[in-house]
């Protein structure tokens, strides 16, 4: 049964089964979140790899109004959800301002229960698992899993599945990538993918297994785990093994080229870390990340010496750089308990091992009234323009209002 029979059959049973379903059946809901920020980026006038702004043509301020909606329809076996996000930008770049207006779907699902414990769906759905905060890497789809980063929206990827539930503790997906999101991207990679899936919890504990292939890649294997070790601690672990596409290569030899591998050799990025919880409810959360995927010290430094001796060479080391640049990693976290009614904290800190250069970052937001809260986002990095994080731009800061709709 290729793609568009499965997608076809899944349609079949949502439209037989709303068909069988008396009105009176379903129930419905939605709420959803408006927002209204501005951004200001500081950018770096001596940058290696965007000189004057002349490369990533990155916006220095955005004004933007978002609405974020959540709907939800569901009967005893079937359930529909969708997060529709209508978004209004104005973009100060080099050349002026830039208006783009769009709407779209970040996420929506319709699940069918075909049989006890069997479900059938079809939908966009945001492929991401595990406990870790900087980066995921147990999942071929986000690396980047976006929870570094309050105010941004991860787009799902576009999925036939079918998940077995035999009982509480265990789970098993079956899926067809068939689409990834809403517009192109380095994630096309993963286009027509198979994905196979196991999880299993018990008293403290969770465990998943990830498998993946791609018609255009080597299969990805990966593995999430996490214990808790009492009340306050809680330790976990991911794993990924994987090939990636369009390698560039930064020989630690100056003398020696930029070269591009259409894959790389296979390499593990393994991430630690554990989680404290305070008497007071705020939690301290420390990771380290290895990605083996990325460029050791002396080929880092030579990948921003290749940079700086042309234009063209540091647009290709811009748009074909790894994932991340270096290897070694440390994420520290410090947030607020997240019960409290009348606001919310995080405060972030990385530093790269490879290349010794660290980012601050802090999210704030605070209630104003039963509906409206004014949030902040600041993210600081301070160091050269041949460290990772200080690469692009020295600050950004981004202030506004959101209000809850219901």
């Amino acid at each position: 049964m290729n793609v568009v029979e499965q997608l076809s059959f899944c349609v079949l049973l949502v439209i037989c089964r709303i068909a069988q379903a008396d009105s009176a059946d379903w129930n419905t809901s939605w709420d959803g979140t408006l927002y209204g920020y501005a951004n200001a980026m500081t950018l770096r006038a001596d940058s290696v790899l965007n000189p004057s702004n002349q490369i990533a043509d990155i916006a220095k301020r955005t004004d933007a109004g978002e609405v974020r909606f959540n709907l939800k329809a569901e009967s005893e076996d079937v359930r529909f959800t969708a997060r529709p996000i209508l978004a209004a930008r104005n973009q100060y770049k080099t050349a002026g301002a830039v208006q783009k207006n769009e709407g779209y779907l970040s996420q929506w699902q319709m699940r069918v229960s075909v049989a006890e414990g069997v479900n059938v769906a079809a939908g966009r759905e945001a492929l991401n698992w595990g406990a870790a905060q900087f980066r995921s890497p147990s999942s071929p789809f986000y690396f980047d899993n976006g929870r570094s980063d309050p105010m941004r929206e991860l787009v799902g990827m576009d999925t036939v599945k079918l998940t077995w539930t035999p009982d509480m503790q265990s789970s098993f997906t079956l899926a067809r990538v068939v689409g990834t999101g809403r517009v192109a991207s380095s994630a096309d990679e993963w286009r027509n993918t198979w994905l196979l899936k196991a999880d299993q919890r018990g008293d403290g504990y969770a465990v998943g297994v990830v498998a993946a292939k791609a018609a255009l890649n080597a299969a990805f294997y990966g593995v999430h785990g996490q214990a808790s070790i009492d009340d306050e601690t809680l330790l976990y672990a991911e794993v990924g093994s994987s090939e990636q596409l369009a390698a560039l290569q930064s020989p630690a030899d100056v003398a020696q080229p930029f070269s591009v591998l259409p894959a790389s050799p296979r390499r593990n990025t393994v991430l630690v870390g554990a989680t404290y919880t305070l008497p007071d409810g705020q939690s301290l959360t420390a990771e380290y990340l290895r990605d083996n995927n990325g460029y050791t010290t002396a080929q880092e430094a030579a990948y921003f010496s290749r940079a700086s001796s042309s234009p063209l060479l540091a647009g290709q080391a811009l748009g074909m750089a790894p994932r991340l640049l270096g290897r070694d990693y440390l994420h520290l976290v410090w947030q607020s308990n997240l019960m409290e009614s009348e606001g919310y904290w995080r405060m972030m800190y990385t530093r790269s091992l490879t290349d010794g250069g660290h980012e601050m970052g802090a999210y704030g937001e605070t209630t104003l009234s039963e509906r409206i809260s004014g949030f902040a986002t600041v993210v600081v990095s301070s160091g050269k323009a041949t460290q990772e994080s200080s690469s692009l731009f020295s600050r950004s800061i981004t202030a506004g209002v959101k209000v809850a709709l219901h």
